[in-house]
C-alpha cells in the first residue's frame, strides 16, 4: 500500500486560509531547516523532508494548483480523456535529487552551508524548463453545465518557430556555447562574510543564464525561438461542473525551453444565469406557479426538468404558497462521485386579477359557505 501523503498545509505548518506571504515565510524557514547540507548526520531523512516541503510549496504557492488541491486533495479527480490529457487532470511534480527545485526565491540562504549550495548539473539555467501555463475563460449555459458539453475554443499562444525549430538561430547557422560560462549558464563568485568565504553561483550576464550565444538570429522569430500562433482546441466539460471550476488541458500551454515539456491550459468555467432555474450545491431550485384552486383541491403538476424531460408531481390539497417539494435524484451530478442532487420546486399561488361575472358569483357563494365576508365593491374602505 502506498504511503499516505500528509496535508500540504500541515507540512508547511500554516492555516488553510494562510495568505501568500505566510506560506512563503513558512516555506523558507522549513527549506533552510531541512536542507541536506544543514543535516550531514541525517541527510537521508532531511532529503525526504526537503522534498515534502518543496512539493507542498509548489502546490500552495500557485493559485491555480492551490484551488484544485483545496477542491480535490492530493489525488485530484480522475481524468476524463480527450484532447490534451482530458480535464480535471491533476498531478504534483516528481522529485529527482534537487534538480527540480528552484532556489532562486531563497537567495543566498544556502551560502552559509559549507561554502554554498552546489548543484551538479546546473539544471536551473541549462536544464529543461516547463512552458508557461495559460488561462482561458469559457462561458456556458445552465443546461450545458447540467448535462456536460464539448466546446471548441480558439486561443493565440506561443509555439516553437517552424523556421528555426525553436533554436532561435537562422537556418544554417550554429548556436554556440557562451565563452564566459562555458555553456553552463552560471558563473561562480567568492564572497567574504562574517562566517568566512562562501562561493555563490549566479546567472551568467553574457548569455543571461542560457549558456548559449546566437550570432545569427532567426528572422522569423527574431531569435526568440517561438512565435504566436492561433490554435483551435476541443474541451470536454463534465456534467455537474460549477461556477469558477477549472478544466485543465495538459500540454496545451506555452512551449518548454531546452527540451522542457509544454505548459498547461486552464479553462475557467463561467455559467450563464438562467431565467427559471438556480443552483444550490448539487440541487436545482425552481419556482412553480399554481392556481388557488389547485392549491385548495390538490393537483398533478407537470414539472419541466433541466434536461428537457417532464416529471409529474402530485401536490396535496390545502397547499400553501411557499411550500417546497423535492424530486430526488434530478439535480446536478457530482463529478467523480456517484451522487446526484435533487430538484426542489417552490409553489407560488397566483391570485386571478380578472374574473368573469359567473366566476365572481361562484366565489361569493363559496365565501358564504365558509362564513367569510363577501368582497366589498366600494372603491375605498371609507367610501
Amino acid at each position: 500500500m502506498a504511503e499516505q501523503k500528509r496535508d500540504y498545509y500541515e507540512v508547511l505548518g500554516v492555516d488553510k486560509n494562510a495568505n501568500e506571504d505566510e506560506i512563503k515565510k513558512a516555506y523558507r524557514k522549513l527549506a533552510k531547516k531541512y536542507h541536506p547540507d544543514a543535516n550531514p548526520d541525517n541527510k537521508k531523512e532531511a532529503e525526504a523532508k526537503f522534498k515534502e516541503v518543496n512539493e507542498a510549496y509548489e502546490n500552495l504557492s500557485d493559485p491555480q494548483k492551490r484551488r484544485m488541491y483545496d477542491q480535490f486533495g492530493h489525488n485530484g479527480p480522475q481524468g476524463f480523456g480527450g484532447n490534451g490529457g482530458g480535464y480535471y487532470s491533476y498531478s504534483t511534480s516528481g522529485f529527482d535529487g534537487f534538480d527540480g527545485f528552484d532556489f532562486g526565491d531563497l537567495g543566498d540562504i544556502f551560502s552559509i552551508f559549507g561554502g554554498g549550495f552546489r548543484r551538479g548539473n546546473s539544471a536551473r539555467h541549462t536544464g529543461p524548463v516547463k512552458g508557461a501555463d495559460l488561462r482561458y475563460n469559457l462561458e456556458i449555459s445552465f443546461e450545458e453545465a447540467f448535462l456536460g458539453v464539448e466546446k471548441e475554443i480558439s486561443i493565440v499562444r506561443e509555439d516553437n518557430c517552424s523556421t528555426c525549430n525553436g533554436t532561435g538561430a537562422a537556418p544554417g547557422s550554429k548556436v554556440e556555447n557562451c565563452p564566459r560560462c562555458g555553456g553552463t549558464g552560471q558563473v561562480k563568485q567568492v564572497q567574504t562574510t562574517i562566517l568566512g568565504q562562501s562561493q555563490v553561483i549566479r546567472p551568467c550576464d553574457m548569455c543571461h543564464g542560457e549558456g548559449k550565444i546566437i550570432k545569427e538570429p532567426c528572422q522569423t522569430c527574431r531569435g526568440k525561438g517561438t512565435v504566436k500562433k492561433p490554435v483551435k482546441l476541443k474541451v470536454k466539460i463534465p456534467a455537474g461542473i460549477d461556477e469558477n471550476q477549472t478544466v485543465a488541458l495538459r500540454g496545451e500551454g506555452g512551449p518548454g525551453q531546452r527540451g522542457g515539456q509544454k505548459g498547461d491550459l486552464y479553462i475557467m468555467v463561467h455559467i450563464k444565469r438562467h431565467n427559471i432555474y438556480t443552483r444550490q450545491d448539487y440541487n436545482v431550485l425552481c419556482d412553480v406557479p399554481i392556481t388557488f384552486t389547485q392549491a385548495t383541491l390538490g393537483a398533478e403538476l407537470k414539472i419541466p426538468m433541466v434536461d428537457g424531460t417532464v416529471e409529474t408531481y402530485k401536490i396535496p390539497e390545502g397547499t400553501s404558497t411557499g411550500t417546497r417539494f423535492r424530486i430526488k435524484g434530478k439535480g446536478f451530478k457530482a463529478i467523480n462521485r456517484n451522487y446526484e442532487g435533487d430538484f426542489i420546486f417552490t409553489v407560488e399561488i397566483q391570485t386571478p386579477k380578472r374574473l368573469s361575472k359567473e366566476q365572481r358569483e361562484l366565489l361569493v357563494q363559496l365565501a358564504k359557505t365558509m362564513n367569510e365576508q363577501p368582497p366589498i365593491k366600494k372603491r375605498g374602505l371609507f367610501g
